[in-house]
C-alpha cells in the first residue's frame, strides 16, 4: 500500500446495525475505507483469507467463533492485519485475552467517533503510541491477575535479554515511544528501534503491545 492509498478496514460484529454505523463513519474519511465485513469470527477468517486489509475492528463476544479465538488464529497468518478489539464492557477479561492473543488495541464501543478513527490510524502507524488509554487500563487491571500456563516462565522469557534491552522493555511497557526512549537513554532513535527489534525477536512477541503485556506479566512494570 502506498502513502496515497487509504487504510483498509475490515469490520467484524454480529450486529448488522453496529457494522453499518462503523462503515458510515469510516467511509466518510478520505484516508480510510471499509473493504469488507463479517458477522462472526469464523466468517471473518474465511473472508480475510481472500480480502486484503490493514486493520480489523473485532467484536469480542460473537456466536460460532468469538473475537478472542479469531484474533489468535488471524495473528498466526503471515502479514496479518492489526486488530482492534471492540467491546461494550470496560475492563472485559475477554478483551484482555484477545490483547494477549495478538490484538493491537482495545476500545469501547461507546468511544467517540474521533477516538475510534484515531485508534485506527494509530494502530496502523504502529510506532508512536502503544495503544489507546483504555488498553492501558485493561492491561493494568488484568495483566498480573491472569497467568497463562501456555507461556514460558518469566525468567525464561527474560533470560537472554541484555541489561539495556530489559531497560528498554520497561520503558516500552510504560508506553513510551521510540523517540521518548531515545531521549531517556540519550541515544539515537535508530538505536532504540534496534533494541525493540531484538526484544521482539528474543521474546517471540508479535508487536509492541505484546511487549507491554510481557512487561506486566513478568512484573517489570506494575500498575
Amino acid at each position: 500500500m502506498t502513502a496515497s492509498e487509504p487504510i483498509r478496514v475490515f469490520l467484524v460484529d454480529d450486529q448488522e446495525l453496529v457494522r453499518a454505523g462503523f462503515r458510515m463513519l469510516i467511509d466518510s474519511q478520505p484516508d480510510l475505507t471499509v473493504v469488507g465485513e463479517a458477522g462472526d469470527g469464523g466468517e471473518a477468517l474465511e473472508r480475510l483469507a481472500v480480502t486484503g486489509c490493514d486493520v480489523v475492528l473485532m467484536d469480542v463476544r460473537m456466536p460460532r467463533l468469538d473475537g478472542v479465538e479469531a484474533t489468535r488464529l488471524l495473528a498466526e497468518r503471515p502479514g496479518a492485519p492489526q486488530v482492534i478489539v471492540l467491546t461494550t464492557f470496560d475492563l472485559d477479561e475477554y478483551a484482555f485475552a484477545a490483547i494477549r492473543a495478538g490484538a493491537a488495541a482495545f476500545l469501547l464501543k461507546d468511544a467517540t467517533p474521533a477516538t475510534l478513527l484515531g485508534a485506527i490510524r494509530t494502530v496502523h502507524a504502529g510506532d508512536s503510541v502503544v495503544a489507546p488509554s483504555t488498553t492501558r487500563r485493561l492491561l493494568e487491571h488484568f495483566a498480573t491477575a491472569l497467568p497463562d500456563p501456555a507461556v514460558p516462565s518469566p525468567d525464561e522469557r527474560l533470560a537472554t535479554l541484555t541489561e539495556r534491552e530489559q531497560e528498554t522493555l520497561v520503558l516500552v511497557g510504560r508506553g513510551l515511544s521510540n523517540g521518548e526512549i531515545a531521549a531517556e537513554f540519550v541515544v539515537s532513535e535508530a538505536t532504540v528501534k534496534t533494541h525493540v527489534s531484538r526484544l521482539l525477536a528474543k521474546t517471540g512477541s508479535r508487536d509492541r503491545v505484546q511487549l507491554v503485556v510481557l512487561a506486566y506479566e513478568t512484573g517489570l512494570v506494575t500498575p
